[in-house]
């Protein structure tokens, strides 16, 4: 379950924390002769947001530490998210010999930044101290392992089932040195003020309005990291970003076109891949939408394509009704869904899958047996300003219908605690964006996730239940067969199609900006080995992946 709270995190962040980061242009730190350029081989990245000032914290396993401390944290294998492909880090990779082990080859040649030669003892040294205190188990890995053993040069894990897709969290977890954090008081309140890493950076200054970081020359794979600096202002305003020669960007921007691309016509380019499914979530133990036929008719009434344009400014396509993200996952897709999923606007066949539902138009409005008017509460955050735009124009289109469409916008904190403990009628949510086909479907389908009301969960949200889909999301988990896999999924897909669980409507954006102007080789729609945001462990394929512009 932890495995959905960083995706709701980085959700959190693309949504409301990027527009509070743009707002900021008051506060910002004149960086101008800071930027990055070709004679310094530093990189200016507005990745951290002090609000408005730093505080010095790089314990990996902190939900409050800098966004940095994962360049120079390594965690076994980093998995590019668009399509679920693990890179190897400090193993060299892992094989599964059978679906309750994985072993992991850890690498030999790799020391830490103060010289101490890195072992796999590291490792099972973390993952205790992950088990010891759960507080540090951020991603929820001994939700899924029974034992560890190091064995020679291997860390063997045995899983609690069968558990193949537990790789992938296996996998995520930073490392940390042995040598360092066994005399550590607390761990949990450590603010590890100079860390020792494994990464391709070290800390090199610190101040409350910005930090740099530095090459680590004794990198193992040093031959690949050709940024010689990082540079991490405290307040990245919009007028920062487009402005002061930032190389990268995590920042959703009104006309992009028209702001970041046009400061720089030569050398300024953006990404917006999809990183996540934005839904309309029904409470499923509730009337009316407990009844597919009023679901059918909810869905059929959207225009999902205007609702991405009016809440994304285009940037992203309408999602099919699939729990997929294409074309990321293209591989995965059933094949025998109508159109691929996708889901066209029928204003015909939504008024007769109402009517089934026991509601009909009676003038202007839609009403029960009893002649009242059909009214709707669709829950979101305020400040969610995306999210806002599209549920009204969600509301339009259900209004045109004759339906009764009111919007609850509680601050976060509380919008967060209504959905966990399914304290709404029609919630606005996302889902998915893990590279894992099995992690997306099983914390939006699986029963284990569907407490009882007023009961806080992490995962689906309208408390979906069907035995039939637990025992599909029980073989998935437990295949190492791919074709299987696609098999178990493709069923899966005929399921959201069919009972809609949730109404997808558009893809969530991953607001990439980039200047090619000092380095070149950003991820892109053509060379998508990584997405383009700034947080967790994906940057480190960035990181070595980038070149220096000639």
């Amino acid at each position: 379950m932890k495995q959905l709270r960083g995706h709701l995190i980085r959700t959190a962040f693309a949504v409301v924390g990027v527009t509070a980061l743009l707002a900021t242009s008051a506060c910002s730190m004149d960086v101008k002769n800071q930027a990055s350029g070709p004679s310094d081989g530093s990189l200016l990245v507005a990745a951290d947001n002090g609000s408005p000032t730093f505080e010095k914290n790089f314990n990996p396993f902190s939900t409050s530490k800098r966004v940095a401390t994962t360049y120079m944290y390594e965690p076994l294998q980093v998995t590019n998210t668009l399509d679920g492909k693990a890179t190897p880090f400090l193993a060299t990779g892992n094989t599964l010999p059978d679906a309750k082990t994985v072993v992991y080859d850890i690498r030999t040649d790799v020391k830490w930044s103060d010289g101490t030669a890195f072992t796999p003892a590291d490792v099972a040294y973390t993952f205790n101290l992950v088990k010891e205190i759960p507080a540090l188990d951020t991603w929820g890995v001994w939700q899924h392992i029974e034992s560890l053993e190091v064995v020679g040069d291997t860390v063997v894990f045995r899983l609690l089932t069968e558990d193949v897709p537990a790789a992938a969290i296996i996998d995520q977890q930073l490392i940390v040195p042995e040598h360092i954090w066994k005399d550590v008081k607390d761990p949990v309140t450590f603010k590890n003020e100079e860390p020792v890493t494994t990464g391709p950076f070290v800390l090199d200054t610190f101040t409350a309005n910005q930090y740099t970081l530095t090459k680590n020359a004794d990198y193992w794979q040093a031959d690949k990291v050709e940024v010689e600096k990082l540079v991490l202002p405290a307040a990245n305003s919009q007028l920062d970003v487009v402005k002061n020669g930032y190389d990268w960007a995590y920042a959703f921007i009104t006309d992009v076109e028209g702001t970041w691309v046009n400061a720089d016509k030569q050398h300024n380019k953006y990404w917006f891949p999809p990183g996540g499914t934005i839904t309309l979530s029904p409470n499923l133990t509730k009337a009316p939408y407990n009844d597919v036929n009023f679901r059918q008719g909810l869905s059929l009434a959207l225009d999902r394509e205007k609702i991405a344009t009016d809440a994304e400014q285009g940037y992203v396509d309408a999602a099919g009704q699939n729990g997929l993200l294409l074309p990321n996952q293209e591989a995965w897709l059933n094949a025998d869904l109508p159109d691929g999923g996708a889901v066209a606007q029928d204003e015909a066949a939504a008024l007769a899958a109402f009517e089934k539902a026991g509601y009909t138009q009676q003038g202007d409005k839609m009403v029960d047996a009893a002649g009242t008017q059909l009214s709707i509460t669709i829950l979101t955050a305020n400040g969610y300003t995306d999210w806002l735009q599209g549920l009204q124009t969600v509301q339009s289109q259900l209004g045109e219908l004759g339906i009764d469409v009111k919007l609850s916008q509680p601050q976060p904190a509380a919008y967060t605690e209504a959905l966990s403990k399914g304290d709404f009628d029609i919630a606005m949510n996302s889902f998915g964006g893990t590279g894992s086909v099995f992690q997306d479907m099983n914390t939006l389908l699986n029963s284990e996730f569907a407490t009882p009301i007023g009961t806080g969960t992490t995962g689906n949200y309208g408390r979906f239940s069907d035995p039939k889909v637990d025992a599909l999301l029980a073989e998935l988990k437990s295949s190492t067969d791919e074709a299987d896999q696609m098999a178990i999924s493709a069923q899966l897909q005929t399921v959201l199609y069919e009972q809609l669980p949730v109404i997808s409507m558009f893809y969530g954006g991953l607001w990439g900006l980039s200047s090619d102007k000092n380095f070149t080789n950003w991820p892109s729609e053509d060379n998508a080995y990584a997405p383009p945001n700034t947080w967790n462990s994906t940057p480190l394929l960035i990181l070595t992946n980038l070149k220096k512009a000639n």
